[in-house]
């Protein structure tokens, strides 16, 4: 798989992750995926929130592309934007 691509098909969970659930936290993202809600998850680094997140796409065989967040991260950086190369202008 590479890490760069956005082809869909390349970022599916083959392997079914190991997660127990602490509470309603599954029914909770379930209800929210069927009703087209955006989820949220904050906590401290090694909380399991990437977990619960391979777990569910696993679960709902939809496919998982990560993006590790900062304080530096900016919206073009998830979308993208134009750049001048080589005499060209692409958009990266």
């Amino acid at each position: 798989m590479n890490a760069h691509s956005l082809a869909p098909e390349e970022h599916f969970i083959q392997k079914e992750p190991y997660y127990e659930a602490v509470g309603n936290e599954i029914a909770i993202f379930l209800a929210a995926y069927a009703n087209k809600l955006p989820i949220l998850l904050k906590g401290p680094t090694g909380c399991g929130k990437t977990r619960f997140m391979e777990h569910m796409a696993w679960r709902l065989q939809r496919p998982m592309i990560t993006v590790s967040c900062h304080d530096d991260l900016t919206a073009s950086d998830l979308v993208g934007r134009y750049l001048v190369k080589g005499g060209e202008t692409v958009w990266v």
